[in-house]
């Protein structure tokens, strides 16, 4: 199964069962997923870990 299908379900069920307010969660869920890759390769990993 692509990527981008999975995307399309994801916002298809959002429009048939009316569950806008999960954007905002996924969204910020995949942000601070990337924050954190971000965060093991680089040399400012120390300060960005004390935020969390």
């Amino acid at each position: 199964m692509s990527k981008i299908r999975i995307i399309s379900q994801y916002f298809a069920f959002l429009k048939e069962q009316k569950k806008w307010w999960l954007i905002p969660v996924v969204v910020l869920i995949i942000f601070i997923g990337l924050v954190l890759v971000f965060a093991k390769s680089s040399p400012l990993a120390p300060f960005i870990y004390t935020l969390f």
